[in-house]
């Protein structure tokens, strides 16, 4: 935070004085830059700090931060991003006090004249969709195009070739979640801490590469040109047949995920950390069950941006899902990840094959059909 420093009351003097942050507002960077526009990096990390110090407020017992937004943000002398002291001044302590447009305004407060806890997260809600845009989109505004998919719309054109498509969509499903009109379904500051940390990280290893080159998997080359035979859901794949892929993997379950996560998610659910990331997750179960494809692919992407390690079922499901509707790039990156995960889960693998078939690249399917062929038969 950007620290006080000291106050004066004497008569008809009121000052607060705080720290000299000499390289000015996020707002500044944001909308009215000079010479080049700020990085999607960046904007992570200022969206990662403020959250932090959120958090550390809570942590003092300090709940209400009035009026969030990006002038509130400074940098300091080193470019660190800094949130400003006076959104915890003494007058607005009980709520009744919000300066803010009330077109950006939490929902409770134009229903009652007053802020709660939770406002603070639509507030965050806010801002990270001025980071993620460039602009200062109002909230309404913001939650038709989450409705309607406009995406592109919600993203500033200057961060093209910086994010990977499955980033870009976890930051925009946090997004939502915190400008929910009901508080008690936003999430808290320390979820949304745990999640822009791995967006953070994996920023740093995203390569600044355009958006048309397709992400394609390697493979060794097999010691024998032989066609192998292929299981069912292989068969599927190679076919194209959605359907029919949605109901193997459905009957298939989570099987896979017995050797990779059950014992951590059990420590996690034994400490209490996991439990809401489990309901998202069954959630997107049913949803997944219901052939609700959009509505899964939101509750696996939340499931997953708390999870303590990755779910292979849960990447082969929403790769599904995204084949379903027809983003077969993302389905891609999902296949890819799977196997990463799991290198031995010939699932993946023949997702991998449906991907990359739907995108034209029939020699690459065929190495990995093979490929899952050959490790189902090892």
């Amino acid at each position: 935070m950007a620290n006080l420093i000291g106050c004066c009351s004497e008569g008809h003097e009121r000052l607060l004085v705080a720290e000299y942050m000499p390289n000015e507002t996020l707002a500044k960077h944001l909308f009215h830059w000079e010479k080049r526009p700020m990085k999607w990096e960046m904007r992570l990390r200022v969206a990662l700090h403020t959250a932090t110090a959120l958090e550390y407020c809570n942590d003092w017992g300090i709940d209400l931060y009035h009026d969030l937004n990006t002038y509130r943000i400074l940098f300091d002398k080193v470019g660190n991003p800094r949130l400003s002291c006076f959104g915890l001044m003494k007058c607005s302590r009980e709520g009744k006090s919000y300066s803010t447009n009330l077109a950006f305004a939490p929902p409770e407060y134009l229903r009652l004249g007053t802020v709660i806890p939770e406002s603070v997260t639509f507030s965050f809600g806010t801002l990270l969709l001025d980071l993620m845009s460039g602009r200062h989109i109002p909230p309404n505004h913001a939650l038709d195009l989450f409705r309607g998919k406009n995406y592109l719309v919600l993203m500033d054109s200057a961060l093209d070739g910086q994010f990977s498509d499955e980033d870009r969509t976890e930051l925009i499903h946090l997004a939502s979640r915190c400008l929910r009109p009901e508080p008690d379904e936003r999430p808290s500051i320390k979820f949304l801490m745990s999640a822009l940390s791995r967006l953070e990280k994996r920023a740093e290893l995203w390569p600044n590469v355009k958006e048309e080159n397709i992400p394609t998997p390697s493979y060794t080359e097999p010691a024998t040109k032989e066609p192998l035979p292929l299981t069912p859901f292989g068969e599927a794949c190679w076919r194209v047949d959605l359907s029919g892929m949605h109901e193997l993997l459905e009957k298939l379950g989570y099987g896979e995920d017995d050797v990779v996560v059950t014992n951590e998610f059990s420590f996690q659910m034994w400490t209490g950390q996991m439990q809401e990331n489990m309901d998202y997750k069954k959630h997107g179960d049913a949803a997944f069950r219901a052939k609700d494809f959009e509505t899964a692919i939101e509750f696996y992407t939340e499931f997953m941006s708390g999870a303590p390690v990755v779910s292979p079922t849960v990447l082969a499901r929403r790769c599904l899902c995204y084949l379903m509707s027809d983003m077969f790039r993302e389905a891609l990156s999902d296949a890819m990840q799977t196997q990463v995960a799991s290198p031995e889960f010939s699932i993946a693998l023949y997702l991998q094959a449906a991907c990359l078939l739907k995108l034209g690249m029939e020699a690459e399917a065929k190495e990995a059909l093979r490929h899952g062929s050959s490790l189902e038969a090892f």
